[in-house]
């Protein structure tokens, strides 16, 4: 047990890489907290710094998904006799960790991002086949809609579907119980896109609208 709430502050930690804070760094100072919605996330930085600059944040937030759920549970642990945690429970436990320290790190005074791309990167190292077609929801949300908030959420229910469908006989084991869990974080960092979605209020990504604009009735 002493193992996995070690490796957990470990990924924890990993998770205070803000891709955000890098990238902005690197490019001479940019401060994305003070920029558009405040998000150190791709989306913000995206509507306000460009593609370039949205993609390297994008990168590096989902990688340190990557290496928190791949590699920091790997770490060799000296000490004997601690009490063993299987390892894909630790995978998940450090899962958990990484979204925590993006969503909420202690060195930005816990304001971090909404952990999106983090749990994709967590998602794509421990739970593979689910991806794709959280990928693909994703896509086509945002092609029809232009709504990354409401895409986002169309993935996440693409990732609970895919735990009723293909764990249901063991929605106790570590990636059901992840999941579940990092559903409810998702929906609530985006409680407020929820209700800019419902007032008709949330900002709408028009370039990205392809399909929709192409079905749209013409006047």
């Amino acid at each position: 047990m002493i193992e996995a709430i070690v490796k957990l502050v470990c990924a924890y930690a990993v998770g205070n890489l803000m891709g955000g804070q890098i990238v902005g760094w690197l490019r001479g100072g940019i401060d994305l907290r003070q920029q558009g919605s405040g998000n150190v996330g791709a989306t913000n930085a995206l509507r306000t710094q460009g593609a370039a600059f949205a993609l390297s944040v994008l990168l590096i937030d989902v990688l340190k998904g990557v290496v928190a759920a791949r590699l920091v549970p790997l770490i060799p642990w000296p000490l004997p006799g601690a009490g063993h945690v299987p390892l894909e429970s630790i995978q998940y436990l450090c899962g958990v960790g990484v979204a925590l320290g993006h969503c909420y790190p202690v060195t930005l005074g816990f304001r971090g991002g909404k952990g999106v791309a983090t749990l994709a990167g967590v998602f794509g190292a421990l739970m593979t086949p689910a991806l794709p077609w959280m990928l693909l929801v994703f896509a086509l949300v945002v092609m029809l809609t232009g709504y990354v908030s409401a895409a986002t959420l169309g993935a996440t229910g693409t990732a609970l579907l895919y735990v009723l469908i293909f764990k249901a006989q063991a929605l106790a084991a570590p990636a059901s119980v992840f999941t579940l869990a990092m559903a409810a974080l998702v929906l609530f960092k985006h409680r407020d896109n929820v209700r800019r979605l419902l007032t008709g209020t949330e900002h709408r990504f028009e370039k990205a609208r392809v399909l929709g604009r192409l079905w749209a009735p013409r006047r």
